[in-house]
């Protein structure tokens, strides 16, 4: 059974921001379809939840995996709701280790 994939506000805000970024930097639509890409692999995250590294050192729950080597996803499985929860996607080099250290309270679980 699959999990459900849930995206925070944080998380959107961010891949709109990449997409936009990418956009000025290349075109609107290799933005488009890198922007597309990055959401697909978050929602093929539902099939196999347990991806990528867990994090407990930044905050409990916290696992992380890469798409392209250039964009870090950050996110939380609850096993009881079978919901996961997309908490960041940061890309470039960008310090999700002490943006998400800030919000150690953000679980994702309120987000639908």
């Amino acid at each position: 059974m699959n999990f459900d994939v849930v995206w925070s506000p944080r998380a959107v805000d961010q891949l709109i921001a990449l997409d936009e970024y990418i956009a000025v930097a290349a075109s609107p639509e290799i933005a488009a379809r890198y922007t597309d890409a990055v959401a697909d692999y978050c929602l093929s995250l539902s099939t196999f939840p347990r991806r990528g590294t867990r994090r407990d050192d930044i905050r409990p729950g916290l696992r992380v995996t890469n798409y392209r080597k250039r964009t870090v996803i950050a996110f939380a499985v609850d096993d009881e709701a079978r919901r996961l929860a997309i908490l960041g996607v940061f890309h470039g080099g960008q310090d999700y280790e002490t943006a998400l250290g800030e919000h150690a309270n953000d679980t994702g679980r309120d987000y639908t």
